[in-house]
């Protein structure tokens, strides 16, 4: 999964918008959302729960006209962001520039969520090429560690802060893609199965929501389970060489379903655009990505692994 050439960006504005209090925040941001609105432009805001209030207190009466989401709730899973969040928002304004404030990455984004985290950030340049869209992308630079600062710089082509507006020199895309394609460590205590000749789809169905079970996942999340599982084991079937590996385990507050196949995953939006009516197959990484807590993928010529982490109830 590698970005080699980002098309030209086009009309797509991404820059990475610094600020380090409160002040500096609505300072950067709600001029930004007024001019569009008397552009007659339409403006969305998807930000972490306290910046939204923050966000709609220093709108004003304005903040009608906004949609605002909770980041938290709607990019709990980085991988839902582009497809459910940016493009479900811009694909319902077309002949009309949008503009969108998106923050995933907040101070309490974990060290396992980062990195998906990242590779979104890289990733909204090659699903937004050439589109006539704005995406603003707030960081707290004095809450988030300097590394988080230094990829941002990487992933987004223009940089805005209270100084003014430049363009980044460090600005790669690609090259964040590749470095948080990292492996993530099955746990000694899981259990796993080998998914092929002798065990079918239902086979690994059933195996993975008993031991979910014994594990403390139950209810609805039990049945989104049995969906993403099968949906992982359907495409390593049809698409990997006919056979994977299936495990299952708890780490700190998720329960983590993995699937491993000698596939090579080469397409870096894969389970990031949204399906189309007329669209045939294709769905299953989509749906994945709209069920889990967070999902992450490494990807290499001799095979893949998805991890799906699914939050535990307390």
């Amino acid at each position: 999964m590698t970005i080699t050439d980002v098309p030209p960006l086009g009309d797509f504005v991404h820059p990475a918008v610094f600020y380090a209090s409160d002040e500096e925040y609505l300072r950067l941001l709600v001029p930004f959302v007024l001019e569009g609105l008397e552009r007659d432009q339409p403006v969305a805001a998807s930000v972490p729960a306290r910046q939204l209030r923050l966000l709609r207190d220093g709108l004003g009466s304005a903040a009608g006209d906004v949609l605002l989401l909770d980041m938290e709730v709607e990019g709990r899973n980085p991988g839902r962001i582009i497809p459910a969040v940016l493009r479900r928002f811009a694909d319902r304004h077309p002949g009309k520039h949008v503009r969108i404030i998106g923050e995933p990455i907040w101070a309490g984004r974990t060290d396992v969520e980062y990195p998906a985290c990242a590779q979104h950030e890289a990733l909204i340049n090659l699903a937004f090429a050439g589109r006539d869209v704005t995406i603003a992308c707030p960081y707290d630079t004095a809450a988030l560690d300097e590394h988080v600062v230094v990829d941002a710089l990487a992933t987004h082509p223009l940089v805005w802060e209270t100084g003014g507006r430049y363009g980044s020199d460090r600005y790669a895309p690609g090259a964040v893609v590749d470095r948080y394609n990292q492996p993530f460590a099955v746990a000694p205590d899981a259990v796993t199965l080998q998914v092929g000749a002798s065990v079918d789809v239902r086979g690994a169905r059933r195996f993975a929501t008993e031991h979910a079970g014994r594990l403390g996942l139950s209810g609805a999340r039990t049945a989104d389970l049995a969906l993403i599982t099968t949906e992982l084991v359907v495409n390593s079937l049809r698409h990997a060489g006919g056979s994977c590996l299936l495990s299952i385990w708890q780490d700190g507050g998720y329960l983590v379903c993995t699937v491993r196949d000698d596939g090579h995953l080469t397409d870096p939006l894969a389970g990031r655009r949204p399906a189309t009516l007329e669209q045939y197959g294709g769905r299953g990484l989509l749906l994945i990505n709209q069920l889990a807590d967070l999902v992450r993928v490494h990807t290499a010529p001799h095979g893949t692994t998805t991890h799906v982490f699914l939050r535990l109830a307390p």
